[in-house]
């Protein structure tokens, strides 16, 4: 089973930037939906971005919504999310989650729920402030 490993948490000024990485165990991470999740102290996991098994689709929660994007890289087994214009409200754990998914179902018409995605990571914090 693919294991997840998340990087690239830390803490960062409102309006700066963060790229986080997942690294997965296996290969063949071409045939897998990527998303990303967060959540903040006294809240639900909240769905951030997604991209599915063919990369033809990409959905992003509103409260991302054209700050950040999603990206894979199947050579390194891993996938990315850059955050920019970051704002305090976006302090929370990012986790990340993938699923194989030959058939096509996960991130095709939106946001998938966290209860689709099989394989997580531990999770890296991300805090804002000044």
């Amino acid at each position: 089973q693919v294991q997840l490993k998340e990087s690239g948490g830390g803490l960062v000024q409102p309006g700066g930037s963060l790229r986080l990485s997942c690294a997965a165990s296996e290969q063949n991470i071409e045939y897998y939906a990527i998303a990303w999740f967060r959540q903040a102290p006294g809240k639900g996991r909240e769905g951030v971005a997604c991209q599915s098994m063919s990369d033809r689709n990409q959905y992003y929660g509103d409260s991302v919504k054209g700050r950040s994007t999603i990206s894979r890289d199947s050579a390194e087994n891993a996938f990315h999310l850059q955050l920019n214009s970051l704002k305090p409200e976006d302090t929370a754990v990012y986790y990340c989650a993938t699923d194989p998914d030959v058939l096509m179902r996960l991130c095709i018409h939106g946001l998938a729920p966290e209860s689709e995605y099989s394989r997580w990571g531990q999770g890296t914090q991300v805090t804002v402030s000044s």
